[in-house]
């Protein structure tokens, strides 16, 4: 990996047959500010990172040449950041520069792994179970106090109650710290009756003897402060920390981190201010900007030159910050792009969200037909509603895509549930594992086609076939056994190392934060989305523009940003385009609103039917369209065919260490067996073929075809 790499990039597998790095070849591997941080040892040290700027580079590269110089021991060091994927990486990239003795974990594994070692002496017996979520409680709670709330109000609630603990918040000052942080009602309660719940919350917690996540924190501040002898051990083991996204460090984390350092100032912190998307939650990047002055001769380093995006997509970002008010503009740092130039962003706007929708997915359709892999781009929105018109719109396509932001992939039910049923497969030890993990998740709602439908059914089927193809993946290792098969997967889970989908990613700007990908759609760049129309206070509104920021800094190659007038085809369009965009781009640049140009169905270069080929009967589903025939009817092809080609694909993409579905997705697959093209210009009018795949497999798969002819 060089220096131009960004946060986000994986690291590659250790050569085990290298000679161990040097501390002077750890060095080499970072430009002048980078290195300047990998030196720093002598006081407290505040790294303030732009986006893309290489920052867990920087941080996990001190860390070596500190272990590598004897500056550090690494037993002694304990690196925090916010996410388990994060701190996954961040101990994957120790290991490969060689100490993977260093302790990389979030602040609530570090706090838990602490208090389950401390509880026993100090309170006596194990520690409580930990609460999976607090909606039970906080519905209970409710309901004791005979507040009737809806799902949506349960879940503003429950986000209250998170913010007043990690804000060290008792149900007696919360209201005073409600009317003086100006925050809202919530779900129609005001503060005095969010009081009463969370002191009801305590009492559930209370009877049924568990702890939700916040008391991990909070007992082991409590254990830290009260007993001397708990503070003496935890400094004794701990005496180098490196925190993180210090800008999203909430009041409870900050108290846990004074603690955890006692009279040590070896402390290292890592943020960016201009990406404090989070203060709803408790997060105070206060913490990151006033660091000099909480700790006396803290050396500041900054970190400016962006690795990942382009100079075009740089200055625009740039821009917006040009715009911001108050500490966010003060302590602003300024992208320098370290890459070639590349295309200019693009705004676009629309008469309503539905062309919105449908001019995305036929840019997306363009440019998979011009062989990009639909897994490079990603369109983000400020709300979750916006996702379902774009996923209609991917879908009439033939495109897949992944709705990201909702539960971590391995805590999801069908996932769990998949899981279990793999383990108690494996213990009868299946001389097929590939059909075995097909009967467990067929099961559970999978199969071979995808749906037809958006939302929760095709969230649900992504979930399992993209668990399908990691397994695939797995089984096609010599001699590899279901068994192992779930033990790389719990591997992964504890790792939270979610497998990919071959398709488009939609989310929130707010899920998209830490990510990147060479094409980035920002939709609904419209006042009252961005900047949200809850926004009302300047301090609210700058979050706002610090979150549009964070979404035009994800993108690496191509940028489009655009929003629409009006919310319903022939409404009429009051909206206007966001106060961000004022300055942007020259008029010239700007592409005037037009109403959906693309068909409705089908990908552009592919063939589709609108009558059964079985039954001649009309199709009406996009689905039966690109296939020829209602699912119903009986298939043209021999099934040996089918059997043929899914055989094939498993062995390339063995070969090419993908997933089966990246080689080509069953619904192609059957697609091809059904059609049975003759020559190439047919083969890459098959719906989820295209010239791309059709060069590169296109004389393998006409050989398949013609053997069975």
């Amino acid at each position: 990996m060089t220096a131009h790499q960004s946060d986000t990039d994986t690291t590659s597998p250790v050569d085990e047959s290298a000679p161990p790095l040097t501390a002077e070849a750890v060095l080499e591997a970072l430009d002048p500010e980078q290195r300047e941080v990998a030196r720093s040892f002598d006081g407290p040290v505040c790294v303030l990172a732009g986006a893309g700027t290489g920052k867990t580079r920087a941080i996990t590269h001190r860390i070596a040449y500190g272990v590598m110089t004897g500056r550090l021991n690494p037993r002694h060091v304990l690196a925090v950041t916010f996410t388990a994927k994060a701190a996954a990486e961040m101990r994957s990239r120790l290991r490969d520069l060689g100490v993977p003795a260093v302790q990389a974990r979030t602040f609530h594994a570090a706090a838990l792994r602490q208090l389950r070692h401390f509880w026993p002496r100090v309170v006596g017996g194990p520690v409580p179970e930990i609460m999976a979520n607090k909606y039970p409680g906080v519905a209970e709670a409710c309901q004791r106090l005979h507040m009737s709330v809806d799902r949506a109000a349960l879940r503003d609630i429950v986000s209250e109650v998170e913010w007043s603990r990690v804000s060290m918040l008792t149900p007696e000052s919360y209201p005073e710290a409600a009317a003086t942080t100006r925050r809202p009602g919530v779900a129609g309660f005001d503060s005095r009756s969010i009081s009463r719940i969370l002191t009801q919350y305590e009492e559930v917690k209370k009877e049924k003897g568990v702890i939700d996540f916040e008391d991990v924190l909070l007992h082991m501040v409590g254990f830290l402060t009260e007993r001397p002898d708990v503070a003496r051990e935890v400094h004794g083991q701990y005496k180098h920390f490196v925190v993180d996204e210090y800008q999203d460090v909430s009041a409870l984390q900050h108290s846990l981190l004074r603690l955890w350092l006692g009279t040590s100032g070896d402390l290292c912190v890592v943020g960016d201010a201009a990406q404090t998307i989070y203060t709803f939650a408790g997060a105070r990047a206060s913490y990151l900007l006033d660091f000099p002055k909480e700790f006396r001769g803290a050396q500041v380093i900054r970190l400016e030159r962006n690795y990942r995006s382009t100079p075009q997509i740089v200055r625009l970002a740039n821009t917006v910050l040009d715009g911001a008010r108050g500490r966010t503009r003060d302590h602003r740092l300024t992208l320098a792009s370290q890459r070639a130039d590349g295309p200019p962003p693009v705004i676009e706007s629309y008469p309503d969200d539905v062309a919105e929708a449908e001019g995305v997915a036929e840019r997306i359709a363009d440019l998979v037909s011009q062989g990009r892999s639909a897994a490079e781009a990603a369109v983000l929105f400020r709300t979750n509603s916006q996702s379902e018109a774009v996923e209609q719109a991917l879908t009439a396509r033939g495109i897949g895509y992944l709705v990201r932001g909702g539960d971590k992939y391995f805590e999801r039910q069908e996932i769990r549930r998949a899981m279990v049923a793999l383990r108690a497969a494996a213990r009868v030890q299946p001389e097929d594992p590939a059909r075995a993990v097909r009967d467990v998740v067929g099961g559970l709602g999978w199969s071979a086609q995808a749906p037809e439908t958006t939302g929760a059914v095709r969230e649900r089927w992504d979930s399992l076939n993209a668990l399908v193809s990691l397994t695939d993946t797995i089984i096609a290792r010599p001699g590899a056994t279901l068994a192992e098969v779930v033990r790389e997967l719990e591997e992964r889970a504890e790792a939270q190392s979610a497998p990919t989908v071959d398709g488009v990613t939609l989310a929130s700007v707010h899920a998209a934060k830490g990510l990147e990908w060479p094409i980035v759609f920002l939709i609904g760049a419209s006042d009252g989305l961005l900047p949200i129309s809850m926004a009302q206070t300047a301090a609210e509104v700058e979050e706002e523009r610090r979150l549009f920021y964070v979404a035009l800094t994800r993108a690496k190659d191509l940028l489009t940003i655009s929003w629409a007038a009006a919310r319903s085809a022939g409404s009429r369009g009051s909206r206007k385009p966001s106060r961000f965009l004022d300055g942007l781009l020259e008029p010239a640049e700007r592409t005037p609103a037009k109403g959906p140009q693309a068909r409705r169905t089908g990908r552009r270069g592919a063939t589709t039917f609108s009558r059964c080929r079985a039954c001649g009967k009309n199709l009406d589903t996009p689905g039966e369209q690109r296939l020829g025939r209602h699912v119903a009817c009986p298939p043209s092809h021999d099934e040996s065919v089918l059997d043929e080609l899914r055989l094939w694909r498993r062995q390339r993409s063995a070969q090419l260490g993908v997933p089966a579905y990246s080689v080509l997705t069953d619904a192609a697959l059957a697609a091809i067996a059904e059609r049975a093209p003759s020559d190439l210009d047919a083969l890459v009018h098959v719906p989820g073929v295209g010239p791309l795949k059709g060069r590169r497999f296109g004389e393998e798969l006409l050989q398949i075809l013609a053997s069975h002819r």
